[in-house]
């Protein structure tokens, strides 16, 4: 079968032959059909520090999938074959104390499909039945397959209830985008969600997010009148990993704010905490989903009505991997889809 591999350290992948996987007695096969490129595998082809210390190659990159099962291992139940599933990209140990306490987005020996162990960009991959998510059998093949980066959005907007709250988000790239949204859905009073790239500000707009600020030509502190703010934001959700995003947001947020940190800064920042401490903000780290309670508001987020298929921009065959990478990577586009069909 073909598979998108990183088979020797430096930059670059590969699309190679392997063989198929044989699914052990507690996993699933699925065939899949579409991958989401996420940050994370454009660190991996470019092979920057952070991949170069963390992925052991030869590796199949991928963990934004979706697909359908075709073969089950013999100690599974619960589960058919035909179903229409993705899955938690997250692997865990379930003895540390988070995961025997139900709390497996926690667990410290978390390993991470893609780039701990082998991924699923490829035509079939073998995953832990404990990890599948079954779709509704007509959902969208291309939303069904950012599943995962969706849940880094929900996880980190429900962090805070946001109804009625003025809302920052930092960072206009597909998660942040979606992030907005699911504020906005939530009854938000404003959505304000700010971005360097003029692209990725007019995709939030097409998508219905009107209040947006370029910042590289204008301040956050000079639109209050424009969004009928006095005292400055309830709510934020840094999206960007940006040092200066992240100081911008502390400072833009009114006494007593709560921020949800989920983009990853690339270096060490210098965060102003008197400030912090002074106006008593709540800052939260957020990484991945909860297992599964977010996968639920995922999939009841949709069933409300909830659209975000406007945030994929980009679709190719998964031979044409090299120039799908260089549009993820470019910094103006949404989410871009492989078909592996």
């Amino acid at each position: 079968m073909l598979a998108l591999a990183k088979t020797r350290p430096g930059p670059g992948l590969e699309l190679i032959d392997i063989p198929k996987p044989i699914p052990g007695p507690t996993e699933v096969l699925i065939r899949v059909t579409r991958t989401g490129i996420c940050g994370t595998d454009l660190h991996i082809a470019s092979w920057d520090g952070w991949a170069s210390k963390t992925v052991a190659t030869p590796r199949v990159l991928g963990h934004e999938f979706c697909g359908h099962i075709v073969e089950m291992g013999s100690s599974v139940t619960g589960l058919e074959v035909g179903q229409f599933v993705s899955g938690e990209g997250h692997y865990v140990c379930g003895r540390c104390r988070a995961c025997l306490a139900g709390k497996r987005h926690l667990c410290r020996n978390t390993q991470g499909i893609g780039y701990h162990v082998d991924g699923a960009f490829a035509q079939y991959f073998a995953m832990p039945a404990v990890n599948v998510w079954v779709h509704p059998s007509d959902a969208d093949p291309d939303v069904a397959a950012i599943f995962d980066p969706f849940g880094n959005a929900v996880h980190a907007a429900l962090q805070f209830p946001a109804l009625a709250e003025d809302v920052l988000v930092s960072g206009a790239g597909p998660i942040g985008i979606m992030a907005a949204l699911v504020a906005q859905f939530q009854g938000a009073r404003n959505v304000v969600i700010t971005d360097l790239s003029a692209e990725r500000l007019e995709l939030a707009r097409s998508l219905g997010l009107s209040s947006t600020v370029n910042v590289a030509q204008e301040r956050l502190e000079d639109v209050y009148e424009r969004f009928s703010m006095k005292e400055g934001f309830d709510i934020g959700l840094e999206m960007s990993g940006s040092g200066a995003a992240l100081t911008s947001m502390i400072n833009n947020m009114t006494h007593g704010g709560r921020i949800a940190l989920l983009g990853t800064p690339t270096k060490e920042l210098t965060v102003d905490f008197s400030t912090i401490i002074f106006n008593m903000l709540t800052i939260q780290g957020v990484t991945g989903r909860q297992i599964f309670e977010t996968w639920y508001a995922m999939s009841s987020l949709l069933r409300s009505g909830l659209d975000i298929s406007g945030v994929i921009t980009h679709r190719f065959p998964a031979a044409e991997f090299e120039q799908a990478f260089a549009v993820a990577g470019d910094g103006r586009s949404g989410k871009v889809i492989m078909s592996w069909d």
